[in-house]
């Protein structure tokens, strides 16, 4: 047989490897990329199981596990007596290596006690938003804390993280101004936090006429984390955007806090 010359199969191998190469690439610019978006109440980092003890070490080798981009945390102590007078965002943002953004709900044991957010993109600006509550009702002040980042897709998206208060009256009156603050904005917006109530509330109810559950049908319990029986804490996405839900899962046996961490998965468009 006679052989092909080695320039010409050099040659050929060559056109073929470039093909290849653009085929590959064009693959990877059209495969569908994700957004991880977890939500977790770490009870000051408090085990229940351990009274007296913190260990944020635990609640950031949770996060790490499963590596969420985004995370809305709940029950975060800030240089407080409690817990030592440390900055437990910032120290699990440093944990975690991700950036961090707090949102006071009050003033507790000479520092502050409120809810945050973890990142694993840049925060582009973060803002706080006072909840409101019932006049003539005892309340513990509650806020939004909300940022805006831009997504592996080059889309903005603004993430809050909120833990609502256990009265009916106050909680209806923070998701009205919820829907108002964050129902609005043009761009993408996924809600996530502790909501202290349960999917077939009515207060729920008026959260969805803005936004959409992550899960909507035989939804694992989130509390408390040693036997589980109620779903209070949910991910949430406003309605219009073109993200679609592809997982959602409540992560089992996990003992560092009292409620158990809740992670979403969506596709970009």
């Amino acid at each position: 047989m006679q052989k092909r010359p080695f320039h010409l199969s050099f040659a050929f191998g060559a056109i073929l490897l470039f093909f290849n190469f653009l085929n590959g690439t064009a693959m990877a610019q059209t495969k569908p990329k994700t957004i991880r978006v977890m939500t977790y109440n770490i009870h000051h980092g408090n085990p229940p199981e351990r009274p007296g003890v913190i260990d944020l070490p635990a609640i950031a080798a949770v996060i790490k596990q499963h590596t969420p981009d985004l995370v809305a945390l709940q029950e975060i102590d800030k240089v407080t007596k409690r817990t030592g007078q440390v900055d437990q965002l910032k120290q699990l943002a440093e944990l975690t290596g991700m950036f961090y953004f707090f949102s006071k709900g009050i003033d507790f044991d000479g520092g502050e006690y409120g809810v945050g957010i973890l990142s694993r993109f840049p925060i582009n600006r973060g803002t706080r938003y006072p909840l409101p509550s019932k006049a003539g009702l005892e309340a513990e002040a509650r806020s939004l804390a909300v940022v805006h980042v831009t997504m592996p897709n080059g889309e903005g998206l603004n993430f809050a993280s909120t833990h609502l208060d256990l009265n009916n009256e106050h909680r209806m009156l923070q998701i009205k101004e919820i829907n108002r603050v964050i129902g609005s904005k043009k761009a993408d917006v996924i809600l996530a936090g502790d909501l202290n109530l349960t999917s077939t509330t009515p207060a729920m109810k008026l959260l969805e006429q803005y936004f959409t559950r992550s899960c909507t049908e035989n939804c694992a319990p989130t509390i408390p984390q040693d036997n589980p029986t109620e779903e209070i804490d949910f991910i949430l996405l406003k309605k219009g955007s073109k993200m679609k839900v592809i997982s959602h899962q409540v992560f089992p046996n996990i003992d560092a806090s009292d409620h158990l961490p809740v992670m979403a998965v969506y596709q970009l468009p």
